[in-house]
């Protein structure tokens, strides 16, 4: 039986060869194309890699080793924020690309590896970084971590789409275009083992540490189809696992409002 990680490798090997990378040899800032702005008083740069935009938020001084966070999914100050600011605070790098409607399939991963590449080389930032998965950017921060467990420090995982079977689901307007991005028919995408509910083991094996919230009353991605789901299975198998319910929340507002409990479990776990 072939394990869910060989299937998963196997497509990204594939998709990757059509993504062509941004040159890597271009110093730091000066790169063609290149904008600068402001984002909550922080520098923002703006830039190309692997044709998708993505954004870089420079801490005014930066912590020992570079340290950084990965939005993967719903850059912005709709989608709390509030972790990413006080981590920019403490010295730590905020970085996002757009991969959008890949639904963490090897399309979105081949994606990421490119921008982890870049600012891995050309920035300097840590090799290990924290992810946070927002939504369905759960999908595209846990099996980015699945398939390189040695590149991430910590999950941050907030109301996280988890299973591809609970969301999107067998929506008609979505299931064929999941299955497009995974390199899978409709009938296939219905039992390949490709949602990180299906690939845990190697983010348990390389003992990633996870902080996770969610409403119980979120009826969009559903607490007990996927974190919950991941929760038990975490703990079953050893993992460090911490989750913070919100009685009575849906989907939206994402985060909480006091984000130190969160902020504390990253510093306190999360080895870059």
């Amino acid at each position: 039986m072939i394990c869910s990680r060989t299937i998963f490798c196997a497509i990204l090997c594939l998709v990757s060869l059509s993504y062509i990378m941004t040159p890597l040899n271009s110093p730091a800032g000066q790169s063609p194309g290149m904008t600068q702005s402001e984002w909550h008083d922080y520098e923002r740069l703006d830039f190309v890699v692997a044709g998708q935009p993505s954004i870089l938020i420079m801490p005014k001084n930066a912590a020992p080793g570079n340290p950084w966070v990965w939005r993967a999914e719903w850059f912005g100050d709709r989608h709390g924020p509030q972790v990413s600011l006080e981590l920019l605070k403490r010295g730590w790098h905020l970085a996002y690309i757009n991969a959008s409607d890949r639904y963490g399939s090897p399309a979105a991963i081949a994606i990421f590896d490119a921008y982890y590449q870049r600012l891995t080389k050309d920035f300097n930032l840590a090799p290990k970084m924290v992810m946070e998965g927002f939504s369905r950017g759960g999908l595209y921060a846990f099996n980015f971590a699945a398939t390189y467990p040695q590149r991430v420090a910590a999950l941050y995982l907030d109301a996280p789409a988890l299973d591809l079977k609970s969301w999107p689901g067998y929506q008609k307007s979505r299931w064929a275009e999941v299955a497009e991005n995974y390199g899978l028919t409709v009938e296939e995408l219905a039992t390949s083992p490709v949602s990180p509910l299906d690939r845990i083991g190697p983010v348990l094996q390389a003992g990633i540490p996870i902080i996770g919230v969610s409403g119980d009353a979120d009826v969009v991605v559903p607490l007990t189809e996927n974190l919950a789901v991941l929760e038990k299975r975490y703990r079953a198998g050893g993992g460090t696992i911490e989750i913070i319910i919100k009685p009575g929340a849906g989907h939206h507002p994402h985060s909480i409002e006091d984000p130190t409990p969160i902020v504390d479990f990253i510093l306190t776990h999360a080895k870059y």
